[in-house]
């Protein structure tokens, strides 16, 4: 009894609550910004208390999930890798009157009382922890490391993810199988593959997106081969928003008028003027940038720089393999995530449609990101002391 006793109260010393105080302050600002967003939607619901209501539901789900031991999850991995794939390939298969498109594109089951789930957003979670399995049964096995081995992994990791990668694209969500990719390099990085087979691996990744740069800017007609014309539009108003503003460009160019016409300090807590286009979901950032100016982006910046932070510092501590690579995986998800979003709503990067994490407005984000960061806190809390680090039990 004396040794649960000691157990559990060091598992509560070792929690981060400076990881979760951050996460505490992202969800009150995004009710704040979300609730202020709402004035210019054109029709009336309260995505502020829904969003709330999210969290809540996040809170209750993640709580059951932390007390999952991460030996648990490991072995558990698999078959929730499996479950998720099982979901996008239903909803691939699925009648409109179970999986709405909405746009273009089929990435929800419509559920009545619920509202609507997006299986590929589990899935970015459901992908990190099997990779993660992946990659440390095939080191336990490999101890003696060859570029042989190494090349078996890469295939591996590879092989796992091209499964619902294909399944998302042909949704079509550009946007999420780029996340899809992003956590698939960050786990191959961290994997210890050797550095050699990283550069050739990683150059060619460049050197394909420079190619597609150079083909874009001299033989523009050609991306016709693999996109449509309103998707080339897409890129076209991206590179010149204002040109397009009576269309497709539109969004971007009222975002960038918003974040400008906030200068240094904002026009103050719903005294936003811009109208933005589903502005409490994507271009949430907008909203902060208008009505707390620099400053208020600044400090929503600053809260991710922190909570990246912690997460590597976590990840640092707990010296586990397994515990590395779900970090290494989560950190990938969110920098790209925050990266993206940011980008896309002052011009930086083209628009895909990739939410902000915690702040904006939709059920599947949330607690796909809840779940994320409770796998974080899962280490933080459960993070043994190992002998001679200084006093075991104290």
């Amino acid at each position: 009894m004396d040794r649960r006793i000691a157990l559990a109260s060091r598992d509560r010393n070792n929690f981060d609550y400076s990881l979760l105080f951050i996460i505490i302050l992202l969800m009150a600002i995004s009710i704040i910004n979300i609730h202020s967003a709402q004035k210019y939607l054109p029709y009336h619901k309260d995505f502020a208390g829904m969003q709330l209501f999210w969290y809540a539901v996040g809170l209750i789900v993640t709580s059951v999930i932390y007390y999952f031991d991460l030996e648990q999850i490991k072995k558990l991995s698999l078959y929730i890798y499996l479950f998720g794939v099982f979901l996008l390939v239903v909803l691939f298969f699925a009648p409109e009157s179970i999986a709405p498109s909405t746009k273009g594109i089929k990435a929800w089951f419509s559920i009545k009382g619920v509202g609507s789930v997006q299986p590929s957003e589990f899935m970015k979670i459901f992908l990190i922890m099997f990779l993660a399995k992946i990659t440390v049964d095939h080191n336990d096995k490999n101890i003696h490391r060859t570029i042989s081995t190494d090349m078996k992994l890469i295939g591996k990791i590879v092989g796992i993810t091209l499964v619902p990668l294909l399944f998302i694209l042909l949704q079509p969500d550009a946007g999420t199988a780029m996340v899809i990719l992003v956590i698939m390099f960050g786990v191959i990085f961290l994997s210890g593959v050797n550095w050699k087979i990283l550069m050739i691996f990683f150059s060619t990744v460049l050197s394909a997106i420079g190619a597609l740069v150079v083909i874009y800017i001299y033989y523009p007609d050609t991306l016709l081969l693999v996109l449509d014309q309103y998707q080339l539009n897409r890129i076209h108003s991206w590179l010149d928003p204002f040109e397009y503003s009576g269309g497709i460009g539109y969004q971007l160019s009222q975002s960038i008028l918003a974040i400008g016409s906030g200068t240094n300090y904002g026009k103050g807590y719903m005294k936003g003027e811009v109208n933005i286009p589903e502005a409490h979901s994507d271009f949430i950032f907008s909203v902060v940038g208008e009505e707390y100016g620099f400053l208020g982006a600044s400090v929503v910046v600053t809260l991710y720089f922190l909570l990246i932070y912690r997460i590597i510092v976590i990840a640092i501590k707990s010296k586990g393999e397994y515990e590395s690579l779900i970090a290494a995986g989560v950190v990938s998800m969110l920098t790209f995530h925050i990266f993206e979003n940011v980008g896309m709503v002052i011009g930086l990067v083209p628009i895909t449609g990739i939410p902000l994490p915690l702040l904006s407005y939709g059920g599947s984000s949330i607690l796909a990101n809840m779940l994320s960061l409770t796998l974080i806190l899962n280490i933080s809390a459960k993070t043994k002391n190992h002998m001679f680090e200084g006093n075991k039990y104290a």
